[in-house]
């Protein structure tokens, strides 16, 4: 009985969004970070400027990143680097190896300058093998962030 009164009190604890100071009942997460496709392996941190989209070539909207191990959840980072405020249509998926996606970030972001966010943890999907985490940002139906600056990341979690 009171094994299943001390159960029942964590859990209204861990659904209310509060911690425990116990060690012994929460594992720190182990995450890494992702390092971009095409980058110079000197940052995992990809500074871009959102471009237009081009009729005659392809927009900078997209950036990928390497998943070379499994991990149990993934993380997204945004910051805007702009001078002035804007909104940034952004979209994040999962890439998996049989060349499906699911996504798992649909929104228009208007942070203050300098600021950002995070988005996740997104929990591996049982059966597929993550190979690829996708930012897009910008889009030809929405223009108005044409032309601001954004620092993005992504991270694997154990």
């Amino acid at each position: 009985m009171r094994l299943s009164l001390l159960n029942a009190a964590i859990a209204g604890i861990f659904a209310s969004g509060a911690t425990l100071a116990a060690p012994a009942l929460v594992q720190a997460q182990t995450c890494q970070f992702l390092a971009p496709v095409g980058g110079n392996g000197t940052t995992n941190i990809v500074l871009k400027t959102v471009g237009s989209g081009n009729p005659f070539g392809r927009p900078n909207w997209n950036t990928d990143f390497f998943v070379t191990q499994p991990y149990a959840s993934y993380k997204f980072f945004f910051t805007a680097d702009s001078s002035v405020s804007a909104t940034y249509p952004i979209q994040g998926y999962l890439k998996f190896t049989d060349g499906s996606s699911l996504q798992v970030i649909n929104e228009s972001f208007a942070p203050q300058i300098g600021t950002g966010r995070m988005w996740g943890p997104f929990p591996a999907i049982p059966g597929k093998t993550v190979s690829q985490l996708n930012f897009k940002i910008g889009a030809s139906a929405d223009q108005a962030a044409t032309g601001f600056t954004y620092r993005i990341s992504t991270m694997g979690c154990n």
